[in-house]
């Protein structure tokens, strides 16, 4: 029973079906498909065009007997959107479906029932489509969160140009982190156009986001593309810190620093640079193996069910990132369940590490928290947790 979400926001509770629509869940009975998420279908089991044909958009699965149709009510959806945009009305604010004229909202929607029903008869659904459906489900809610900005911070900065610059891009943009999950070929995650650039924001202003709870705890893997080859060559976690670890073995008499070892290891791991130990860091990181069990010479096929087409130069790269990938952002959607119904958030995943936005009666959480990251399919990795009163300032607590 196909239909389509009239918007995505929690407060924006409304559907079209069979050329009716419907709002405030007076569903009809038994709609199971539709072409993307939205969060008040959170609990509904529901397939999604989008993420079957793996993130496409409506213009590329658009079949050639609808283009016209499709283009012609895309430009009215292009017009309306302008038209907000220069009267500075703002979508984070109001129902999309409250702004445009119903007949143009019936037309949308059949035609886009349409390019949904193609899709779901015609692609078949990705090997990680449970997987991606889950991720949707956090990244949507991490999107209705509005972040607590605070833009006076920048204040001791404003001597910068750079500074400068980026305040301005700050006030001029919404305070809301869309992640895009299909941004890159291994599944790491990017922000779409008008997100806050959550991913890209410099270090040195981090302290202008601040919590809306009590407290930013960071969780961060060490050294966890490191890590994730250890694994892959089916070799044990090291306890301790993996790049001193990896200095202990691989600098005789400790002469090479922390650093330098660090960045001849990553030289060697994608640069393809010989190692002046290289025998031995074959050992402990068998990239052999690693390329033989999870590329076939034309795709790589990783343990989370993700394939990506590479050449032989891309192949080990893709394997390492896309595996350290997919196993954050599953401990993300592992995370987000414990917190579920709980005052306490995620606010958003950076990279290696996940952010929970803390409130003080739920602290009790953390130990489970804390095991739920570290504990992996692969072994135990070390972690790192930070808390701060902004994202700027976190202390390590160990």
């Amino acid at each position: 029973m196909l239909f389509q979400t009239l918007d995505n926001k929690h407060k924006c509770i409304g559907v079209y079906y069979d050329g009716g629509l419907y709002f405030n869940d007076e569903f009809p009975e038994g709609i199971s498909e539709t072409w993307s998420y939205a969060s008040f279908l959170r609990d509904r089991e529901v397939r999604y065009g989008h993420l079957q044909c793996s993130g496409k958009s409506l213009d590329d699965v658009c079949p050639d007997y609808l283009k016209d149709d499709w283009e012609h009510v895309n430009n009215k959806l292009k017009s309306f959107l302008r038209s907000f945009h220069l009267s500075k009305i703002s979508l984070d604010d109001n129902c999309f479906y409250d702004l445009v004229p119903e007949k143009f909202l019936l037309k949308f929607c059949e035609i886009k029932n349409r390019i949904t029903k193609h899709v779901l008869q015609n692609f078949l659904p990705p090997k990680n489509l449970r997987f991606l459906t889950l991720l949707t489900k956090v990244t949507e809610d991490i999107s209705q969160q509005k972040l607590n900005i605070d833009t006076d911070e920048f204040k001791p900065h404003l001597a910068e140009y750079k500074a400068r610059e980026w305040r301005k891009k700050i006030n001029n943009i919404s305070p809301y982190i869309r992640y895009d999950i299909f941004g890159t070929k291994t599944g790491r995650l990017t922000t779409k156009k008008y997100s806050f650039p959550v991913l890209t924001f410099p270090k040195k202003y981090r302290s202008i986001i601040k919590p809306n709870n009590d407290l930013f705890v960071e969780l961060d893997y060490n050294g966890a593309e490191l890590r994730t080859l250890l694994a892959l060559s089916d070799k044990k976690q090291p306890k301790m810190d993996i790049h001193e670890w990896n200095r202990r073995y691989l600098s005789e008499n400790k002469i090479l620093s922390r650093q330098q070892i660090k960045n001849s290891i990553f030289a060697w791991l994608y640069n393809s640079k010989k190692h002046p130990n290289e025998d031995m860091l074959r050992k402990m990181y068998d990239k052999d193996k690693v390329l033989n069990d999870y590329w076939d010479g034309e795709i790589v096929k990783t343990c989370f069910n993700r394939e990506i087409p590479a050449d032989e130069h891309h192949a080990l790269n893709y394997i390492i990132q896309s595996t350290c990938a997919d196993l954050i952002l599953q401990k993300m959607i592992k995370i987000y369940d414990i917190l579920e119904g709980k005052k306490s958030n995620i606010a958003f995943c950076i990279h290696d590490s996940v952010v929970v936005d803390l409130h003080a009666e739920d602290k009790h959480l953390m130990k489970d928290i804390i095991d739920e990251f570290s504990n992996t399919r692969f072994g135990t990795f070390k972690t790192s947790v930070k808390t701060g009163k902004d994202f700027g300032n976190l202390k390590e607590l160990f």
